[in-house]
């Protein structure tokens, strides 16, 4: 039997003393600040292979069995973190949609870890879930959509999405879907063919399977083709399917296209459809004086998906999901009474969404909406835009470049060797081979990192700025590195046909 006389001066080997906090936190503090002061000397990426990243971990040692000094543990883990990572915070990391984090941000997340509010129920995070309620009426206000919606944090875009889904199924559904699942009833979702595959995701976790998906065509500019989707709407209502939502991009991935969003919204009217907006990227646009006229299109959805941790300028993780009645989140997701009452009527977010424990993601956002304000987003979002701008203005300076499309903070280009001929069946398949690999190695490099799109049916470089650390002077410095890297590997791959050809 253990003696219990211990329990009474209990010291746990996890506590420690304010004092030594103390000394460690500043410790740290030190080291970041200089990790984010060296940015911009460092290389985007050390291009490290999985063995190497694993070998500087020691991966294949056992758990200790006794405890290590946290001093050195700290310093550690800075050493392997600051080593060995792709950094999104680097001024010339342009590759998928994840920003520059706000400092504000990264000690909002230390502050939330140390209350450590379980944002689930509000009598467990009664200021937390005031909080993030407060957070969510100021989202919905950048983008004009009514700021008596409900919504919630979730960890990004797909769960965003994932929350407006399944709303939408339960909305459309005509039956009691929650007790009996899918009856067989063809439910169908439409989106164009530039939507991100959360949506298969949704669809396979919904139970409508991604058969129900209607894939609709888009146009030259890559956006939604409305008269498509009125045809395919027609014929899956003449079938005996019923057409249940419609889903509009508000900048696509590849390419930050965005879709005839009042158009769309007008047609979901028309058929009683609901209107969901993926806005993960693109979205948060809508607060600039010069918005695309097609984001106004947001005010009238049903739901909308946001992504905080994008242009928001957010540590990871951070989306937010939008539904302009809140009635409709509760009616898919809770299973209990609505509201728990002391004295007033409180939110319970476990409610409203599929998570009962929920850590404090708002935190770090209301922090930050409020250190810049909205003219400081309205700024940072709109030198985004114009910095990618200014690349896709630049690419014509390059005979061997060719810009291929530009919408909010996307670019897109590839690389052409002066004397092919894109045109030519057999050149354009080495292109797409040649592109891909520059692509490659160009993020190897670690001097820039961009990532892929398809456009038109073409492989193309694609820089996506998100990055308020970015500045014009990286932006000028990205295209001759492209060339450079480009030329060297046309003389090493091109094949021997196509320089025969080319002669």
């Amino acid at each position: 039997m253990h003696n219990e006389d211990g329990l009474n001066h209990r010291v746990s080997p996890l506590d420690m003393s304010s004092g030594e906090f103390r000394e460690l936190g500043a410790q740290l503090i030190d080291r970041i600040a200089d990790f984010l002061d060296s940015l911009p000397q460092r290389t985007v990426t050390p291009a490290e292979s999985p063995a190497v990243v694993r070998q500087a971990l020691a991966a294949k040692r056992t758990l200790p069995q006794q405890g290590a000094d946290p001093e050195q543990l700290l310093h550690h883990a800075a050493d392997l973190l600051f080593d060995h990572s792709l950094f999104n915070g680097h001024p010339r990391f342009w590759g998928y949609v994840t920003s520059s984090a706000a400092p504000i941000g990264a000690l909002g997340e230390l502050l939330a870890a140390a209350v450590n509010p379980n944002v689930g129920a509000w009598l467990l995070s009664p200021m937390a879930s005031e909080i993030e309620g407060q957070t969510i009426r100021w989202i919905a206000e950048m983008l004009s959509y009514p700021v008596d919606c409900g919504g919630l944090f979730v960890s990004g875009g797909n769960m965003a999405n994932f929350v407006c889904f399944l709303a939408a199924r339960q909305a459309k559904a005509v039956w009691d879907v929650r007790t009996k699942g899918m009856d067989g009833t063809r439910l169908r979702a439409y989106c164009s063919k530039e939507t991100h595959t959360w949506i298969q995701k949704a669809a396979d976790i919904a139970g409508m399977g991604t058969e129900a998906i209607r894939w609709i065509p888009v146009d030259d500019e890559l956006r939604l083709d409305i008269t498509a989707l009125r045809k395919q709407i027609l014929k899956d209502i003449e079938a005996g399917d019923r057409p249940a939502l419609v889903v509009g991009n508000a900048g696509s991935v590849s390419t930050g296209a965005v879709d005839p969003l009042p158009e769309l919204a007008s047609l979901c009217r028309e058929f009683g459809l609901w209107f969901h907006v993926d806005g993960a990227y693109g979205g948060l646009a809508a607060v600039l004086p010069d918005a695309p006229d097609a984001l106004a299109g947001l005010r009238e959805a049903d739901s909308v998906a946001v992504d905080p941790h994008k242009w928001l300028y957010a540590p990871l993780e951070a989306g937010c999901a939008l539904v302009r009645d809140p009635e409709k989140l509760r009616a898919a997701f809770a299973y209990h009474p609505v509201y728990y009452h002391f004295g007033v009527e409180a939110t319970n977010y476990f409610d409203l969404g599929p998570q009962n424990s929920r850590g404090f993601r708002a935190l770090k956002v209301w922090l930050a909406l409020q250190e810049v304000g909205r003219e400081g987003y309205e700024q940072m979002i709109s030198d985004d835009i114009r910095l990618a701008r200014a690349l896709f203005e630049r690419i014509p300076r390059y005979a061997e470049l060719e810009a291929l499309t530009q919408s909010l903070s996307i670019t897109t280009f590839r690389f052409v060797p002066t004397d092919l001929d894109p045109g030519d069946m057999k050149a354009a398949s080495y292109l797409d081979e040649l592109n891909l690999e520059l692509m490659t190695r160009l993020q190897a490099s670690g001097e820039a990192y961009l990532s892929n799109a398809v456009v038109h049916g073409k492989f193309a470089m694609r820089a996506c700025i998100v990055n308020f650390r970015t500045s014009l002077a990286d932006i000028e410095a990205l295209l001759p590195i492209v060339v450079r890297i480009g030329k060297a590997l046309d003389l090493e791959l091109r094949p021997h046909s196509l320089q025969t050809e080319a002669l």
